[in-house]
């Protein structure tokens, strides 16, 4: 079992109830899953880019991403419908805690100058989304590989109803957040 999920069943939903005093412990928020997304544009110049970046989102997540394509035609980008514009990842399960582990104990602290993580990403349900502006604070990734640095959105999707709910339960996983 992924460490961070057996904390949660131990730590976490005992802390959690107490704090909010729910009845019932299924009523305690849990994280659902975790999308990852990295956004091509300039993939439309340079198709070897697209290849080297879902190889490297596939290596931080250890699942195949799949590539997005444009929906419609927009003249003043010269994109054209079907042209590969990025590439996400969706994660649950066992991977999905795998992922947040190596994010919040090994890839968070490799940013430059990090002092957290700001606590305004969230949507008004309990759902937190991050940029990150170097896909390379991962160890999976090879420097020596890597053709271009691009940045990348992590959507944290949860069970909680408010805001709060959601930055305590992340909180609760060891999250980083700023004061």
């Amino acid at each position: 079992m992924a460490r961070l999920k057996e904390r949660y069943n131990k730590e976490i939903v005992p802390r959690l109830t107490e704090k909010f005093g729910y009845p019932n412990p299924m009523m305690v928020p849990k994280i659902e899953k975790v999308v990852v997304n990295i956004g091509v544009g300039e993939a439309k110049d340079n198709a070897k880019l697209m290849d080297a970046l879902v190889a490297d989102l596939g290596r931080i997540t250890g699942q195949k991403p799949v590539v997005n394509r444009a929906k419609k035609s927009i003249a003043n980008f010269q994109l054209r419908e079907g042209m590969p514009v990025g590439c996400k990842v969706t994660l649950r399960g066992v991977r999905m805690y795998e992922f947040l582990d190596r994010m919040i104990s090994v890839a968070l602290p490799r940013v430059r100058d990090f002092k957290g993580i700001s606590g305004k990403g969230f949507d008004g349900r309990g759902n937190y989304t991050l940029g990150v502006t170097e896909h390379i604070i991962f160890p999976e990734v090879d420097l020596e590989k890597v053709e271009k640095v691009k940045g990348m959105n992590v959507c944290i999707t949860t069970t909680a109803e408010t805001d709060e709910e959601g930055k305590e339960l992340l909180k609760q996983f060891g999250m980083p957040f700023r004061n």
